[in-house]
């Protein structure tokens, strides 16, 4: 019946026609989804909760899929779903593509280290083009959450610490998903999640309460969220957490107040796995009953795996508990995105197996992949230009169980990815054939299995493969030693209190630094780590994170210098854990200086200065920064210049940053905000004038109402290669 649908004018006109047509108990199952429940290759299943669920995909009780994937498993569903039901409607089939689908892209929080927004523009484009391939038309990503704590293990699939670089790359990966046209077989919907205030659970600790101020939420929390809805998201997931005491699934104020109502989202809003059931645990609602009650009032559209809306709702409607008008408003929404998604039109367009074959792994999406990785890498330190390698005629050293892994590299949250398909740091380097290279694996991260559902076993004991490593580094002219985190470390549910390296690597480390102190530390991890004494000892610090398939070859290519690094830091590293929160965007406090006396804002037994600023990058070659302007343009608009030079030897880029500071406001402003930023290459010796345009957008902030204000005053500008900027320049509104 699913053609029939399609001959109507436009898609308000289908939506309204097919919901005539609909029962209570039809409606209710568009807002179901449920998790694939069997092999849909085999039998139907007959017993248990699975045949409940079977049963109910055939009576037209489930309106979305998630975790089923290939072409043939996805068309078998959807065959269900479209032929055997009384309306045949089609399922949309949800997938975790998180930074690529089988073929992985950096992890997002590398991604947003490039602060190259064509790039991850892309790397979210081809992400969709292999999903949607493989039969999937919705991805749970983007993740938009800012957080200033590395504890949180989700750091990683989010874009850092900063609102403004948060909002443009969070606009970066709604189009790359989407595209231009949501009816193309290479497009996919995206999900901005996780609504809200889920990256600032206290003490970084996955789940735990939120509970921040009017002004954060506003100014720092909200823009990325506003941005993708600007850029047409068609879906919001709400988040775990609390908020002012409510849970963010029954929160009226996030879901219809701000969204629905203020920002006019019109996509519909996916409840997080089981969030709506576990009201009750939160102690917010009764049972299960009162918690789909609380959900569906409060505009959370569809239910995701707690079974809430399909077995309370429409008891909850006969009773006049539930007004049928929200039933209504949210099976609307969710027929919209299907009809956009093209699939009333041809509900099997994403099933094709021979599209799925060649487009999985191909050489477009492994080039884009690996052009992202490039990018993603930063250099934290290169003392003497130690970095790049020298090409032939070295004996180069490789130590480090995570040199050789292939599995790592991968990341958390690459669900369709098959393990051991990453190329390795040790593959990579292998491929420069002209020095001596040599592995030792020195000491293992982990031990037991490696899974996304169970927590790693960290090696603390291991050491007996410490004399190997020391051995092959004492005769080598420089050892890279690849430390950090396994892939498996950080993502959902890895909260960290001791964020340096993991179990024996620093005694790894400081045991080859005795025998050889030129060494390269390469860092493998999924947030910012506290590393002081490799800061203060080793003179060649990379940032690598997980950078996914091409992992080894973006990495070897940076150390050999065959591409030059550009990346900087979208996350404060501190010293300690101690610091954290750590970010660059603070508020000033009364008492910010030293007086010389105990009685100002400091720690007794450490600095209040990062390990590594926010905007942090090194270059093999260096930029200066000349002729600092900022000139008005009108009342309230602004255009602020720079001169930008590459001053060393080689062709390289340069994120340059705009930050303000507005001096005096009716709410205290940080002392500093990124504000602008671009990316530009420079041969040795050329110069550019980079301008940016300050306007109302950027000069202004939200009040504690909730509303944007700007005010007049005294403004300070700076611009630099980092937050820790030299140029400043004054103006006034």
């Amino acid at each position: 019946m699913a053609g029939k649908y399609s001959k109507q004018a436009n898609i308000e006109v289908k939506v309204d026609s097919l919901m005539q047509l609909m029962t209570i108990e039809e409606k209710i199952g568009q807002m179901n989804q449920y998790n694939g429940f069997w092999d849909v290759t085999g039998p139907a299943p007959k017993s248990g909760d699975a045949s409940k669920k079977y049963e109910h995909l055939k009576k037209g009780y489930v309106g979305s899929m998630l975790n089923v994937t290939g072409a043939e498993e996805v068309k078998a569903v959807q065959k269900i779903a479209v032929e055997e039901t009384r309306l045949g409607i089609p399922l949309i089939i949800g997938f975790d593509v998180i930074h690529g689908y089988k073929t992985i892209s950096p992890i997002p929080l590398a991604e947003a280290a490039s602060w190259d927004l064509e790039a991850i523009k892309t790397s979210a484009q081809v992400a969709a083009k292999e999903a949607a391939a493989a039969g999937i038309n919705w991805t749970f990503a983007p993740m938009v959450d800012i957080s200033r704590d590395a504890r949180w293990g989700r750091v990683m699939e989010g874009a850092g610490e900063d609102p403004y670089l948060g909002s443009k790359i969070a606009t970066a990966r709604v189009n790359g998903f989407q595209g231009d046209n949501l009816n193309s077989k290479q497009t996919i919907a995206a999900c901005a999640k996780h609504w809200a205030g889920y990256g600032f659970a206290e003490a970084g600790k996955e789940y735990n309460t939120v509970d921040i101020s009017a002004s954060t939420l506003n100014n720092i929390v909200f823009p990325p969220f506003k941005a993708a809805n600007d850029a047409g998201v068609k879906t919001f997931m709400n988040s775990f957490n609390q908020l002012n005491g409510v849970p963010a699934t029954g929160n009226t104020f996030l879901q219809r107040e701000i969204l629905k109502e203020k920002w006019g989202f019109t996509g519909f809003v996916v409840s997080d796995w089981a969030s709506i059931i576990e009201m009750t645990t939160h102690g917010y609602a009764k049972n299960k009953k009162h918690a789909a009650e609380l959900a569906i009032k409060a505009g959370s559209d569809m239910d995701m795996e707690s079974y809430a809306y399909v077995d309370e709702l429409a008891n909850l409607v006969k009773d006049g508990i539930v007004d049928e008008a929200l039933i209504d408003d949210a099976v609307k929404r969710i027929l919209t995105v299907k009809f956009e998604l093209g699939l009333f039109d041809n509900p099997y367009k994403y099933c094709n197996k021979q599209n799925e074959k060649q487009v999985t792994g191909s050489k477009e999406i492994q080039d884009a992949v690996l052009d992202m990785a490039i990018k993603s890498i930063v250099l934290l330190k290169n003392e003497n230009n130690i970095l790049p390698l020298k090409k032939e005629g070295q004996k180069i050293a490789l130590i480090g169980a995570l040199a050789s892994d292939k599995t790592s590299p991968l990341g958390n949250w690459r669900l369709a990815a098959e393990d051991n398909t990453a190329v390795s740091v040790l593959e990579g380097m292998q491929t420069y054939t002209r020095n001596t290279l040599n592995y030792a694996k020195g000491a293992d991260v982990n031990t037991g299995e490696s899974v996304f559902t169970i927590e790693l076993a960290i090696n603390t004991k291991d050491k007996s493969e410490f004399p190997q490593a020391i051995k092959t580094a004492k005769g080598a002219d420089v050892v890279v030693m690849v430390l950090g985190e396994h892939g498996f470390q950080s993502g959902e549910g890895r909260s960290r209190t001791n964020l340096g390296l993991p179990g024996v690597q620093q005694e790894l480390l400081e045991a080859v630094f005795k025998v050889n102190k030129n060494i390269v530390l390469v860092l493998n991890n999924g947030r910012p780590l506290a590393i002081p004494w490799a800061e203060k000892h080793i003179p060649g610090i990379v940032e690598a994170w997980q950078l996914g398939t091409q992992s080894g070859n973006a990495v070897a290519q940076v150390l050999y210098g065959d591409y030059n690094p550009s990346g900087k830091l979208p996350m404060t590293f501190p010293r300690s854990v101690g610091q954290i929160p750590i970010y660059y965007n603070y508020k000033s406090t009364g008492r910010p200086n030293n007086s010389g006396l105990v009685f100002w804002s400091h720690y007794t037994d450490e600095s209040n200065k990062p390990l590594y600023p926010f905007g942090h990058g090194l270059s093999y070659t260096t930029f200066s920064y000349n002729n600092f302007s900022v000139n008005k343009v009108t009342k309230d608009s602004f255009k602020a210049s720079v001169v930008v030079k590459n001053t060393g030897n080689v062709t390289g880029k340069e994120v340059v940053q705009l930050y303000i500071r507005d001096l005096v406001g009716s709410i205290t402003r940080p002392v500093k905000e990124l504000k602008g930023f671009e990316l530009v290459s420079l041969e040795p010796n050329q110069e550019v004038t980079v301008s940016f345009n300050l306007t109302k957008d950027e000069l202004g902030f939200f009040n504690n109402k909730g509303d944007f204000i700007v005010e007049s005053g005294d403004f300070k500008a700076f611009v630099g290669g980092s937050s820790e900027t030299i140029l400043e320049a004054d103006f006034k509104i």
